[in-house]
């Protein structure tokens, strides 16, 4: 006989509990947001580290909040994040004919504040931009639903003043 029926079904429950505790503490507004750091030679971490001392404190309305782990080659704003990565290796859209063409529906070069870019859409919404004609590309990430233009128009003054304009290594 069980004289105890409540208990049973109180203890079922429990693992569920504690199941939907762990996942709320791991959503994606928790504040350390991971991002890649990028592995760059010296003279491109060099600069980086100079653009990472210039980015302004606010980007499209959003405080800086820099992603998981730290570094001079990251940058992060809001939630969810507008990363930006600085050393990274130039992506093949970049010497794509069918992007330079336009031929390419989801990849597009332009410019904005004379910083040169390349858009290409990804999954779920997210952007990805790439600086292209400057001695290090730098990659931003804009998730789904924010001002691209904004983005890159806070930015554009950052990197113009830290990343002269050239080719990558």
């Amino acid at each position: 006989m069980d004289f105890f029926p409540h208990r049973r079904a109180s203890l079922v429950g429990l693992p569920a509990l504690v199941l939907l505790i762990a996942a709320t503490g791991c959503s994606s507004a928790d504040d350390n947001i991971p991002a890649s750091v990028p592995s760059p030679g010296t003279k491109a971490t060099k600069l980086c580290q100079n653009l990472d001392k210039s980015l302004p404190r606010k980007v499209d309305g959003l405080d800086r909040e820099d992603p998981e782990p730290r570094s001079a080659l990251t940058a992060g704003w809001g939630s969810p994040a507008i990363i930006l990565r600085c050393g990274v290796s130039r992506p093949a859209k970049m010497v794509d004919p069918k992007v330079a063409n336009g031929d390419d529906p989801a990849a597009i070069g332009g410019v904005v504040n004379e910083v040169d870019w390349l858009m290409e859409k990804r999954e779920g919404g997210v952007t990805r931009f790439t600086s292209a004609q400057r001695r290090v590309y730098v990659e931003v990430t804009v998730p789904s639903g924010r001002d691209t233009s904004s983005v890159l128009v806070d930015l554009a003054g950052a990197i113009k003043s830290a990343i002269p304009k050239g080719i990558a290594d």
